[in-house]
C-alpha cells in the first residue's frame, strides 16, 4: 500500500539522502588521494586501495541486498546500513594508518551497497503505481548527480579543510537519515527468515564479483595480465561466475534469484544499465582529467563546469517522470537520451588546445539533459515487471550492473588512453626530422625567440627542442582524449537497438511489494 501526503515526501527525501551518501562517497575520495597519501605516508599504488576496497565491497553486496532485505526486513536492513555507514565514516576520518583506512572503507562499501538498492525498493513501494515514473525520477537525482558532484565536493573540502572531513560530513547526514527511516519507513515481511542460508552462494558471489571488480579497478595500472595476481583473479572470476550461476539455479533458496531473468524487460535492462554505467561513470572520469591535465583548468573550475549539467539533470528529472506517467514510451525517451550523449561526446571529440570553459559548457548541458532522459526510462523499463520479493532482487542486480558498467568503462577508457597516447605520439614524432620544412621553420623560430631574450645559440636550440617536445605531448594527449570521447559516444549510439528488445507499455505502471 502506497503512502500519501507528508509521510510519502519525508520517506522520499530520506531515501534520496541515504542513496546520495553512498553515491557521493563513490567518487568524493578520488580528488583527496594525494593529500591522504602524503598525510599517511603511503605510496600512490597502496593508497589507491582506499578507492578500490570501497568499490569491491560495494559491488559484492549489491546483488545480495534483496536477499538481505527479505531475511531481516527491508526497514531493519536499511537502518542498519545507514548506521554502519555512518560509523564507518567516523572510523575512516579517525584512521591513523593506511591499513585502518582501507579496512574501514571496505566496511563503508559493505554498508553502502545496502543503501542504494534498498532505497530504490522503498521508494517504489512508497509511491502509487500510477506515479512510479516520478518516483524513479526522484531516485535518479541521487544516482546521476551523486557521482558527478562527488569530486567537486571532495575537492572543496580538501582545499578548505582536511581530507578527514570528507568522511566526517557523513555523520550528521547519516544520523538524520537513520532517524527519519526509523520514524517513517514502513516495516516489510521477513520472507526469507527461517529459511536456510546459502553460504556457498555467498562465498562464490564474493569470489566472482569481487575478483571481477578488482580486475577492472587495478588491471590497467598493473599492466593487465603482466601481473600474476590479475591473471589469478581473472580465472577466479570466470570460474566463480559459472559456479555461482549453477549453484543459484540448483537450490531452493538462493541469495540471488535468477528466475527474475524470465522477465524480458529485466533481462535486457541488465545490459542497458551496464551501458548507462559505462557512459555515466566513464564520462565523469575522462572529463576532469582532460580539463585539468590538458586545458589547465583548476579542480574548482572543473567542478563549476560540471555543476550546470548536473543542475540541468535535476530540473529535467520530474518532467521525465511525468511523461512516463502519461504513457510516453520509455524507449523513445531513452533513444533521445542516448543520441544526446553521442552529441555530447562528438562535440568534445572536436576539442583543441585552445578550447575554453565556454566551449565545453554547451556539451555538458546536453549531457545533463541526456542523462535525465536515460536514467529514468532505463530504470523504469528494467524493473517494470517485478513485484513482491523480486523487486528487491531486481534493484540490487540492476544497480550492480550499472556499477560494473562504470568500472568497465573506466578500465576500457584508461587502457585506450594509454595505448592511443603512445600511437599518436609515434605518429607525431615521425614529422620531426630535418627533411620536414615545417618542422625546420618552427624549430628556427623558437630558437630565435629564445635567443632574443638573451639565451646562447646552443641553449636556445635545446630549449626549442624542449618546447616542441611539450607540444607533441600535449597534442598526443588531445588526440587521445578525443578518441576516448568518440568511443564512449559510439558505445551509447550502438546500444540503441537494445531498447527495442524490451516490451512497450502504455503507461509506466510498476507493481509494488505485496504485504
Amino acid at each position: 500500500m502506497a503512502e500519501t501526503g507528508f509521510k510519502k515526501w519525508i520517506i522520499t527525501i530520506t531515501v534520496i539522502i541515504a542513496s546520495l551518501l553512498e553515491l557521493i562517497d563513490t567518487t568524493i575520495v578520488n580528488v583527496s588521494i594525494p593529500q591522504i597519501q602524503g598525510n599517511l605516508g603511503a605510496t600512490l599504488e597502496d593508497v589507491a586501495w582506499v578507492v578500490t576496497g570501497y568499490a569491491v565491497a560495494n559491488v559484492i553486496i549489491l546483488p545480495m541486498s534483496g536477499w538481505l532485505g527479505s531475511r531481516f526486513g527491508r526497514k531493519q536492513y536499511f537502518i542498519t546500513s545507514i548506521v554502519v555507514f555512518t560509523i564507518a565514516s567516523f572510523l575512516c576520518g579517525n584512521s591513523t594508518g593506511l591499513n585502518e583506512l582501507v579496512i574501514f572503507r571496505i566496511l563503508q562499501g559493505v554498508a553502502g551497497g545496502g543503501l542504494i538498492s534498498t532505497s530504490q525498493a522503498i521508494l517504489v513501494e512508497t509511491w502509487p503505481r500510477e506515479q512510479i515514473g516520478t518516483a524513479t525520477a526522484l531516485f535518479g537525482l541521487g544516482a546521476v548527480v551523486g557521482p558527478t558532484v562527488g569530486p567537486t565536493i571532495g575537492g572543496f573540502i580538501t582545499d578548505h579543510f582536511n581530507w578527514r572531513w570528507i568522511f566526517y560530513v557523513n555523520i550528521p547526514v547519516g544520523a538524520l537519515a537513520a532517524f527519519c527511516a526509523y520514524t517513517f519507513v514502513r516495516e516489510t515481511p521477513k520472507e526469507a527468515k527461517g529459511k536456510p542460508i546459502d553460504w556457498w552462494g555467498i562465498l562464490l558471489l564474493a569470489i566472482a564479483v569481487g575478483s571481477l571488480q578488482t580486475i577492472l579497478e587495478k588491471g590497467e595500472s598493473e599492466d593487465w595480465f603482466a601481473k600474476t595476481y590479475i591473471l589469478v583473479l581473472t580465472i577466479a572470476a570466470i570460474l566463480g561466475v559459472i559456479l555461482f550461476i549453477w549453484r543459484e539455479l540448483s537450490i531452493d533458496h538462493p541469495i540471488v534469484n535468477f528466475g527474475i531473468m524470465r522477465h524480458r524487460s529485466f533481462a535486457v535492462g541488465m545490459f542497458t544499465s551496464f551501458v548507462l554505467g559505462f557512459g555515466l561513470y566513464g564520462s565523469v572520469f575522462v572529463f576532469p582529467v582532460f580539463c585539468q591535465n590538458l586545458l589547465g583548468f583548476s579542480a574548482q573550475q572543473t567542478g563549476e563546469l560540471l555543476f550546470p549539467g548536473g543542475l540541468c539533470t535535476i530540473m529535467m528529472m520530474p518532467f521525465i517522470g511525468k511523461m512516463l506517467n502519461r504513457g510516453i514510451p520509455a524507449q523513445f525517451m531513452a533513444t533521445i537520451g542516448m543520441f544526446l550523449f553521442f552529441v555530447f561526446t562528438t562535440m568534445l571529440s572536436n576539442s583543441t588546445l585552445s578550447t575554453g570553459q565556454s566551449d565545453v559548457l554547451i556539451p555538458l548541458l546536453i549531457r545533463g539533459v541526456g542523462m535525465a532522459l536515460l536514467f529514468v526510462p532505463l530504470t523504469t523499463l528494467a524493473i517494470a515487471d517485478l513485484k513482491g520479493p523480486e523487486l528487491g532482487q531486481g534493484t540490487g542486480l540492476n544497480n550492480m550492473m550499472r556499477q560494473l558498467g562504470g568500472s568497465f568503462g573506466i578500465a576500457v577508457l584508461t587502457t585506450i588512453i594509454h595505448i592511443r597516447t603512445a600511437k599518436h605520439r609515434s605518429d607525431l614524432l615521425s614529422n620531426i626530422n630535418p627533411y620536414n620544412n615545417a618542422f625546420n621553420q618552427r624549430l628556427e623560430a623558437l630558437q630565435h625567440s629564445f635567443m632574443a631574450v638573451g639565451k646562447s645559440a646552443s641553449d636556445a636550440l635545446h630549449m626549442a627542442y624542449m618546447a616542441i617536445e611539450g607540444a607533441v605531448t600535449r597534442q598526443s594527449l588531445l588526440l587521445t582524449y578525443d578518441d576516448a570521447y568518440w568511443i564512449s559516444g559510439l558505445v551509447m549510439l550502438f546500444s540503441i537497438p537494445l531498447l527495442y528488445l524490451q516490451p512497450f507499455k502504455k503507461a509506466a505502471k510498476m507493481p509494488v511489494d505485496a504485504h
